[in-house]
């Protein structure tokens, strides 16, 4: 996707807050893959934990992990971490487990780069979900 001009950008924030949840989530998509998502976190946030519809919370998590950075997926380790009901904690956990990137060595070895940096990023909530993905790929000792 071709990054947003100011214009496209501001359209896509307004959208963020259609009532309409095929334009949340296409809003979604538009500003997850944004080279200025620093600056969208809360509109992002608010997307990635939807009330109204898990399509959108899906579009907006699929669309950060396939940055295939660790900003991307560190704002879904955020959202997962703070997800008040179970349909978002469900959706968000299957945008994690179902990460396409898992199918290659390669994918798999950079995702778990990412989960290791981020279990020291500042945030409790992402530390600890990284840590628990982290910990659910070792096998375990007896």
């Amino acid at each position: 996707m071709a990054p947003l001009d100011d214009h496209d950008l501001s359209i896509a924030i307004q959208n963020a807050d259609s009532p309409a949840w095929s334009v949340r989530g296409a809003a979604g998509r538009q500003l997850a893959s944004s080279d200025r998502i620093e600056d969208l976190a809360e509109v992002i946030h608010r997307l990635l934990l939807d009330a109204q519809d898990t399509w959108v919370i899906q579009e907006t998590a699929e669309a950060l992990l396939a940055r295939k950075d660790t900003i991307g997926m560190r704002y879904v380790l955020l959202a997962y971490s703070r997800a008040d009901t179970n349909d978002a904690a469900d959706q968000l956990g299957a945008a994690l487990d179902c990460n396409p990137q898992w199918m290659t060595a390669e994918g798999a070895d950079r995702l778990i780069k990412q989960y290791r940096e981020l279990t020291t990023d500042p945030d409790a909530g992402v530390r600890h979900e990284a840590q628990q993905i982290l910990t659910s790929l070792r096998p375990r000792q007896e």
